[in-house]
């Protein structure tokens, strides 16, 4: 197609669909190498463009050197135009000439936008139409000195009125040149609901004389938007394009970030891990290779705790999942460095996880009558068998014949040292083998005899009866040869650790290192345990981040205790690659910064160590490396009287030529109550801000015992440990609760590194620190001269990551109607019961039991928790009989959350489902509900069950068909955990007695797949019916379509709904998980009084 055609013959009559003419829009991706821009042009021609455009400017002509950046810094960490185009502005009119060279013999046609008059005259030369870009469309001299070369012109239109369009077209009419107009949205990049396509048409109507085409700054995802607007009447397409920037051997960045974190989320979240702290930490060294670090807490009471050396005779147990090839080789594999043939070659080596498993295990060990017949026991991690189990006593025999396999096949050594994981292996003496075997079978787990203690301090191994290793005690002790390596520390100039990291909010805002990571965190479910005393954002809009995990001890239900502990991690690969020495330390001073500013006694902490260090070789300046941090590490400890307990290092971090930056992650814990946590987020406006802050270790040491003073009297309100700078701490303080922040100290650095400082609101002044300024009723943070709307700051600071990890969906603006059902008579049973017995049944994949028979029982009911087996076809019957048992003799059966069995939106809770059509089951159940007058409770993954099983909306075990509701995907695509307010809309139910239509309830969600649907004519007769008894409301009270209110898209923003007589009742969000202390940062309303309500029911 001939462009020159295209513009200069406008209008034509057009009657059939005529394809668009393509620029491909290669900008300055060339990076400043001909080669990368000569593969451009290739691809270009290759993929079908009928033009590649590129840029052509100097930096000193177009910006100020300290012009903002505009663009997603998430991927381009360049915080100024001025430097970003430095970057790229070496091309000038001999490159361009070859540029255009290559562009005639790979058969595309070559243009370049001039930014100024030099680069115009040289252009001219060798393109037949110039481009105006949407910046220069107020810029008259310069459209008409373009125009002066008598060519055709297309001009952008990005971020100017109609107004401004037309008079700029009236300029390039006045000179007579052929026109095209591209409407474009001026963000980078756009969301595909905010390109403003609607704009086109307009075009179209306004200018019906000029060609209309339309530029395109989406992602490249599926192309609908190019499509659309093709269809709107976009003659001339011009899309971004770039290389690919993925080193060969290597997944894309954005790949491994995304895939990993559904995949260590959907992890934890199904074994019923309570994760409260999520952060990714961004160097452009990582792409050398990835490191997955968690720190997990554990508690166990002393009493359930045993520790003797095996004796002679004593038996191993190995109970859990069955081995495996998979994982051989694990270990060690995740401590080689990569390189070209990795991802070929390594992938047998990932360990494959078994949440549901791993659950049952848990539980096991939660049972301080089997914990107490264990001496010793160990996990399967590097080495399988061979060390799992031969580590556990000087002298071994292990039968390997007795490893029960997933497959047949395996050799001796596959089942020595398979890692297949979900496998435990317990020393336990020969008398109570039987015991631990049959616990562990009530837990529906296998579990069976593998080895034996013996008094020759020698590990044996048989297998097909032969030995297959016979090594001596000693020998294993030995830890294989000693090795030596020297050490050079390097000087470091550790001047750039002094400079300030930003010079404005708004650069600050929108960095890299200060994004938020919003739509990562809620992928993890942070309330599961009933525990969690800080939410991860907090405040009214939850939006201010926690800088620690807080959580209550995990005691069983029926216990109580408000005794918590705290953690928190620091490390900075910016300060660790300047100077490793001064990064470990300062990264051990905020670890502990941030467990004070979380109201813990410093004193009363500990520390663990990660180390992720480049290949050391023998290399004495790369083993200097660890060496310094790891001194800075000890010279913090030293001064702060705080043990490093633990630890784990990685030595593996290099990719080719590529390494790691130096890195060290401290992370802190300590023990507190649960009234003494602070949060981050501003509480109230006219609260003075103090910096908590010494110029040595010991004025450290003395401002954090002032903090924790002021703390423990109530006169902190909210604290945040610096990080990244003064400016940083008050904007996510000021999130929360949109309250703003006036600086009245100019006089210290806003943005410099201050390590182991705190800012804190206080309640009155304080001496003991230095006054920063004051909170505001008026939602702005003021520094100086600099200033920022908070609205803006948190778009700009979510705005980073928004396209890797999502926190928004499109728009809609669908009208929900407030929902408010008459009062009505509910039912009653006809049979009182003191004391109803509530069944808790525990499928495969259930995590919320304890939780909910925690809450069951707060409420003077009597839980009784059912574990359901399936290990073989007999025990399915049993548990059949089992559960029908139990249920003829309940009042109530609760079905709690989980992940039953590969959820699916066509399939979830099919497990469960299927359990409950079963004759005997069903039977029972509706013996419960119809003949004795009993409740039904479903929540979340047990609200999937119902929906499936009919009980919700229907009241009977029915065959749904596709005219029934269902509960599919969330429409973020994504799991969501966070807290959500919600509305009564009808208390007909019994669950709802406690409660009044109108009351807002704030409820903890967790969940993938909790969008309701139905059609328009159910979802109306539901709440005639009374039947929708929540929907999911904002701050006001209001229920709506926006993801922020209702998580999930459901119609008519149901969280919940009940059969038609109110006694079975489904909902998603966790109405169980309360308690006293929780979600301290969140303020609301928790306790629906569902079960108070139940237990109402029946005192008749």
């Amino acid at each position: 197609m001939n462009l020159i055609d295209l513009i200069s013959k406008h209008p034509v009559p057009v009657t059939r669909f005529q394809r668009p003419y393509v620029i491909a829009e290669a900008g300055v991706n060339h990076e400043g190498s001909m080669d990368i821009a000569r593969r451009l042009i290739d691809e270009a021609a290759l993929g079908g463009a009928d033009a590649i455009k590129f840029q052509t400017y100097k930096a000193g002509t177009l910006a100020s050197k300290h012009s903002p950046a505009y663009w997603d810094t998430s991927k381009e960490p360049t915080p100024s135009q001025y430097e970003l185009f430095k970057k790229h502005d070496s091309f000038w009119k001999g490159e361009f000439e070859n540029l255009k060279k290559h562009c005639d013999q790979a058969g595309i046609a070559f243009m370049s936008t001039p930014f100024d008059v030099e680069s115009a005259k040289f252009l001219n030369d060798m393109m037949d139409v110039f481009k105006i870009s949407s910046s220069d469309l107020t810029n008259r001299p310069f459209i008409e000195f373009m125009c002066d070369f008598k060519k055709p012109i297309i001009m952008s239109t990005g971020a100017a009125s109609l107004a401004e369009i037309a008079e700029a077209v009236s300029w390039i009419e006045a000179k007579g040149n052929p026109l095209a107009l591209l409407h474009c949205v001026l963000n980078y990049p756009t969301m595909d609901e905010n390109a403003a396509l609607g704009m086109i048409p307009a075009l179209v109507r306004h200018f019906p004389q000029h060609v209309i085409g339309y530029s395109d700054h989406t992602l490249p995802n599926d192309m609908k938007v190019l499509e659309v607007a093709a269809l709107l009447g976009a003659q001339i397409l011009e899309k971004h394009f770039s290389h690919d920037k993925t080193l060969p051997g290597k997944l894309p960045q954005r790949k491994l970030c995304q895939t990993a974190a559904a995949g260590y989320s959907s992890y934890g979240n199904q074994i019923g891990l309570a994760t409260g702290h999520v952060a990714e930490i961004y160097h452009e060294g990582y792409i050398a290779k990835r490191l997955e670090c968690g720190a997990v807490v554990a508690a166990a009471p002393a009493y359930n705790v045993r520790r003797e050396c095996p004796a002679p005779g004593d038996v191993v147990i190995l109970l859990g999942g069955r081995t495996g090839r998979d994982g051989i080789g694990g270990a060690t594999g995740s401590s080689k460095s990569h390189n070209l043939k990795s991802l070929a070659t390594m992938a047998s080596e990932v360990q494959k996880g078994n949440a549901p498993e791993e659950r049952k295990i848990q539980r096991l060990f939660r049972n301080g009558d089997v914990t107490r017949l264990i001496k010793r026991c160990n996990d399967f991690g590097a080495g399988g068998v061979s060390v799992a189990i031969g580590e556990l006593a000087d002298g071994l025999r292990i039968d390997l014949d007795a490893v029960r396999k997933k497959y047949n096949g395996l050799d001796g050594t596959e089942l020595a040292i398979s890692e297949s994981q979900e496998r435990m292996a317990v020393v336990v003496a020969a008398e109570d083998a039987d015991a631990f075997i049959r616990a562990a079978k009530a837990e529906n787990l296998e579990a069976y005899q593998v080895a034996v203690v013996t008094e020759d301090a020698r590990m044996v191994m048989e297998w097909n009866g032969a030995v297959i290793a016979d090594l001596s005690r000693a020998f294993l002790n030995t830890n294989g040869a000693v090795k030596h390596a020297g050490v050079r520390v390097a000087r470091k100039d550790r001047a750039p650790l002094a400079q300030p990291r930003f010079s404005s909010l708004r650069e600050m805002a929108s960095s890299l290192r200060c994004a938020s990571r919003r739509g990562l965190v809620e992928r993890f479910d942070s309330t599961i345990g009933a525990g969690s005393i800080l939410m991860p954002y907090g405040g009214r809009t939850q939006r201010s981040p926690a800088q620690a995990m807080a959580a209550v001890f995990p005691v069983l239900p029926g216990q109580e205790t408000d005794q918590a502990s705290v953690m928190a991690w620091g490390c900075d690969p910016e300060q660790t690659s300047t100077d490793p020495y001064i990064g470990a330390y300062n990264a051990v001073y905020t670890s502990m910064a941030k467990l004070v500013a979380a109201g813990a006694d410093y004193k009363k902490a500990y520390l663990s160590f990660q180390e992720f260090f480049e290949k050391l070789r023998t290399e004495p300046e790369r083993w200097g490396k660890p060496f310094a941090a790891l001194l800075g590490t000890v010279d913090a400890q030293l001064e702060l009287g705080a043990a490093a307990i633990g630890g784990k290092d990685s030595m593996s971090g290099t990719f080719l030529d590529l390494d790691v930056p130096p890195t060290l992650i401290s992370f802190a814990i300590a023990p507190l109550k649960t009234d003494e946590v602070l949060s981050t987020e501003f509480k109230a406006a006219g609260h003075p801000v103090y910096l908590f802050s010494g110029a040595d270790a010991d004025g450290v040491k003395t401002a954090w015992e002032a903090l924790h003073a002021l703390a423990r009297s109530g006169k902190v309100r909210a604290a945040w440990a610096v990080e990244n700078g003064l400016s940083e701490a008050v904007m996510n303080m000021s999130f929360g609760n949109e309250i703003g922040f006036s600086a009245e100290n100019t006089a210290v650095d806003w943005n410099a590194l201050y390590p182991g400082a705190i800012v804190a609101e206080l309640t009155e002044d304080t001496a003991d620190a230095i006054r920063l300024g004051v909170t505001t009723a008026e939602p702005i943070v003021r520094i100086g001269a600099d200033s920022a709307a908070v609205s803006e700051l948190l778009a700009l600071n979510e705005g980073v990551l928004e396209s890797v990890y999502p926190s928004c969906t499109a728009a809609d603006t669908t009208q929900v109607p407030v929902l408010s059902a008459p009062a009505a008579a509910r039912v009653a049973p006809k049979i009182g019961v003191a004391v109803p017995k509530v069944l808790i049944p525990v499928f495969p994949g259930t995590n919320c039991e304890y939780d909910s028979a925690r809450a069951v029982r707060r409420a003077g009911l009597e839980p009784e928790i059912l574990v359901l087996n399936n290990q073989s076809a007999q025990d399915v019957a049993d548990s059949i009989s089992r559960f029908a048992g139990a249920a003829r003799s309940s009042q109530i059966i609760f079905v709690p959350g989980g992940f039953s069995g590969g959820d699916e939106p066509d399939g979830s809770a099919k497990f469960i489902t299927a359990f409950f059509r079963n004759p005997e089951v069903r039977d029972a159940t509706m013996d419960l509900l119809k003949n004795r007058d009993g409740l039904m409770l479903g929540i979340c993954n047990g609200f999937q069950a119902l929906i499936k099983l009919g009980l919700v909306p229907y009241g009977e075990i029915i065959d749904t068909d596709a005219s029934c509701p269902t509960l599919t995907f969330n429409t973020i695509g994504r799991h969501q955990s966070r807290l959500v307010r919600t509305r009564i809309a009808s208390n007909r139910s019994p669950w709802l007695a406690g409660t009044q239509v109108g009351d807002v309830y704030t409820v903890p969600i967790s969940h993938g797949e909790g969008r309701f649907l139905c059609s328009e004519e159910l979802v109306r007769k539901l709440a005639d019916n009374g039947q929708i008894i929540t929907q999911y409301v904002d701050v006001n009270g209001v229920p709506g379509m926006d993801v922020d209110v209702n998580p999930n898209g459901s119609i008519w923003a149901i969280e919940g709904i009940t059969s038609p007589d109110g006694r079975v009742l489904g909902k998603m969000g966790h109405a169980e998980r309360i308690g006293d202390g929780l979600y301290q940062n969140v303020d609301g309303c928790y306790d629906m009084k569902l079960f108070q309500s139940a237990k109402k029911y029946f005192d008749i």
